[in-house]
């Protein structure tokens, strides 16, 4: 006899109260702060920015420009739908049918079994893939839309289908249903709990928490390969590693991580982290941590981030070894500097300090720039730079919400249903507290990129690009390259790189990993995952290469250590960071490092900094356009003073002077408060009396009183038997 349905538990009447108090002061709070802030206002600003209400007026008006096709489309929609009633009739008398559309892989949203053994579920299901089907599919083969359109509509189509999919809702979720059930609706209310927490953190504004950050700390369980910070400026503290090996290759080596992230992706634990294997191979391992900038970094530009990031990073690494040449690692943007920092020692005549470059998923052509092509074209870096005039840089916040959104289903969707559906606790995840350490990007450094690599891809033209007084040249760089990208890279797509790899001017080699962006390159040996290509052949484009491409399981990184260690040059004794000149400023990862936005931290401590003679003798970036146009008027460059060593590193709004006040409204004010109490900052600006949002405002306030004095009457729980 089958079991009996149990009946959920039952409901303590305090506790739901006690529950229901605390939800109702939290609520209060932040829809006042919603109120307040009124974020519709930048959500249509952020529509307006990016264009999505242009290019989806320009989609519907192709759409309805051909009635014919448009009707083809709704025939064979609704030819699915009817093999669609036809396979749930069949599954609700007992007998087996194909499904008409399945998941795709990787898609893991459906992955519960009664989504394919309820019919009702995989109706729902099913209707849902073939809609999104049809209406993607629609998108994509609209006519005579702008490419930079076409593109935009594409991205948030998807965005809008994923938001819609019958796991994102209770009642068409069969794993929330049942959790509801079986808790009595406790998982409800503790999700509303944490949507109200993260309304909270997010100030009005969503900011879905990821991970338990709590359960991590910098240097003791993430981050943890020993090792000292061997000097800094103020845009990067630079790390040396301890050894492990009784012997080392006499060449060191240094990695130039991307500044949009924190360097310790390659260091998150001891399993697998690239840093400790790669001392454990008998390297001297260097890798620069770049500074969380603020206000005071406005002035930075691209040039900077040469000169004080990897060329200061090499001066500080000869002078700790004695060797005048290094091996180069370069990881996404970081590997884009890397190529510029190459092609400038070139023209300098100093090709030789180099002794070989690997790009971890670089892009140095940027004709085909992926998903990220949606957010970059002129109009929208008008507008981010116009918004990034008044505090100086873009917030990392804004980076991290435009990374998530490309795997939404992943880094967005999971987590509404994990955290408010199921009510569950997130997950402490060390990749997912490094994804959730966001950086800054100073203003006039983020804009030049921007302009000149996605926009105008001038790093790829010979003579086209000046960088640090220098034109840059690609097909004069011969240090010999290994290039490591991945085939389901949706950052630096493969076929972009395979693309800049074929414009350098020496031997490469390049290795195609499995995964993604991050997944492909922290993949350890030990771990047997994935699988990577090799072709050694020429090969007339990305598909022809891979086409003849010999497939290796596991790792690549062995094969990028029998590689690296062609150009070790011998081996030497060990070199423990501290023991010469410099001395070690601290312990790594260094406080660079640990400044987390979301922790609340006013800033790192930066040492004031000589700019080196080649940065002071090189004349402001200057982006040579192949077609003619009329000059832009002279910019006065900031004057770069050194920030004081114990400074902490945060924006000073600048002062406005105050209007004069005319004798009525002097007589009008109120006294200056005691100079011995602290003056009341002022009010946030209120609605006007009688709209909506002061309505809206004033029921709120009144419910957080009213909750707060159920809270204090209410008698003490007894203990229950």
């Amino acid at each position: 006899m089958a079991d009996a349905p149990q009946n959920p538990p039952p409901v303590d009447p305090a506790e739901l109260q006690h529950a229901l108090a605390e939800i109702a002061e939290k609520s209060a709070k932040v829809i006042s702060e919603f109120v307040e802030h009124q974020p519709q206002a930048d959500m249509m600003r952020d529509l307006e920015e990016l264009g999505i209400n242009k290019a989806f007026m320009e989609l519907g008006a192709k759409l309805m420009s051909d009635p014919m096709k448009l009707a083809e489309m709704q025939m064979r929609a609704w030819e699915d739908y009817s093999k669609l009633w036809g396979v749930t009739l069949s599954k609700f008398l007992g007998e087996a049918a194909q499904p008409v559309k399945e998941p795709p892989k990787g898609d893991n949203r459906f992955r519960n079994e009664v989504w394919q053994n309820n019919f009702v579920f995989d109706y729902i299901k099913q209707s849902y893939l073939i809609a999104a089907d049809h209406i993607q599919r629609a998108v994509a083969d609209a006519q005579g839309l702008d490419p930079n359109d076409a593109k935009k509509v594409k991205f948030f189509t998807r965005q809008y289908v994923d938001a819609l999919a019958p796991t994102n809702f209770v009642f068409t979720n069969p794993e929330v249903l049942k959790t509801t059930i079986d808790s009595g609706g406790k998982n409800l209310l503790e999700g509303l709990n944490h949507l109200l927490g993260d309304l909270e953190r997010g100030k009005g504004k969503l900011a879905i928490t990821m991970t338990d950050n709590s359960a991590f700390t910098m240097g003791e369980n993430v981050a943890t390969t020993p090792g000292k910070v061997v000097f800094q400026n103020d845009l990067m503290q630079l790390l040396q590693f301890t050894p492990s090996t009784p012997q080392v290759d006499r060449t060191p080596l240094l990695i130039t991580p991307p500044w949009i992230n924190k360097y310790y992706i390659l260091d998150l634990r001891a399993k697998n982290s690239f840093i400790k294997w790669a001392v454990d191979q008998g390297l001297t391992v260097f890798v620069i941590s770049w500074v969380n900038p603020d206000g005071r970094h406005a002035h930075k530009t691209f040039d900077d981030y040469l000169f004080e990031g990897p060329l200061a990073a090499m001066d500080a690494v000869a002078k700790i070894t004695g060797e005048p040449a290094i091996n180069l690692i370069g990881y996404c943007l970081g590997g884009t500097l890397t190529a510029c920092l190459l092609s400038w020692l070139q023209k300098k005549g100093q090709a030789q300090r180099v002794k070989s470059v690997t790009f971890f998923t670089t892009m140095i052509d940027f004709q085909e720039p992926g998903e990220l092509g949606v957010f970059v074209d002129d109009a929208i870096v008008d507008k981010l730079e116009k918004r990034m005039e008044s505090r100086g840089y873009l917030e990392g916040a804004e980076m991290a919400g435009t990374f998530n959104m490309m795997r939404d289903n992943d880094l967005i969707w999971s987590f509404v249903v994990n955290n408010y559906l199921l009510g569950k606790d997130p997950f402490p995840f060390d990749l997912l507290y490094w994804n959730s350490d966001s950086t800054r990007m100073p203003a006039k450094m983020h804009t030049f990129y921007l302009r000149n690599m996605y926009i105008r891809n001038l790093l790829r033209e010979k003579d086209a690009l000046t960088v640090g007084g220098e034109t840059m040249d690609l097909s004069a760089i011969t240090t010999p390259a290994y290039f490591i990208s991945t085939i389901e890279d949706h950052i630096a797509p493969w076929k972009s790189t395979y693309a800049g790899a074929q414009r350098l001017g020496g031997k490469v080699r390049f290795v195609l990993g499995g995964s993604g962006h991050i997944a492909g390159i922290v993949n350890p040996p030990v771990a047997q995952k994935y699988n990577y290509w090799t072709n050694d052949k020429p090969a007339d484009g990305a598909d022809a290469w891979l086409a003849s491409a010999q497939r290796h399981d596991g790792s690549w990184w062995n094969d990028w250590a029998t590689w690296i260690h062609g150009f070790g040059g011998g081996q030497v004794q060990p070199r423990t960071p501290g023991d010469g000149a410099p001395k070690a400023l601290e312990d790594a990862p260094g406080s660079y490092a640990k400044l987390r936005l979301d922790a609340g931290e006013a800033g790192a401590k930066c040492a004031p900094v000589t700019r080196t003679p080649a940065a002071e003798a090189a004349p402001a970036a200057v982006a040579r356009d192949r077609t003619p146009a009329t000059a832009p008027a002279p910019v006065a460059k900031a004057v770069r003073e050194p920030i004081p060593a114990k400074a902490p590193i945060r924006a000073k709004a600048p002062k406005i002077a105050k209007p004069p006040k005319t004798a009525a409204k002097a007589a009008s004010e109120p006294k200056a408060a005691s100079p011995k109490k602290a003056a009341k900052p002022a009010p946030a600006k209120s609605a006007a009396p009688g709209s909506p949002a002061a309505t809206i405002s004033a029921i709120f306030q009144a419910q957080q009183v009213a909750a707060r004095e159920a809270k204090a009457a209410k008698p003490a729980k007894k203990k229950r038997k």
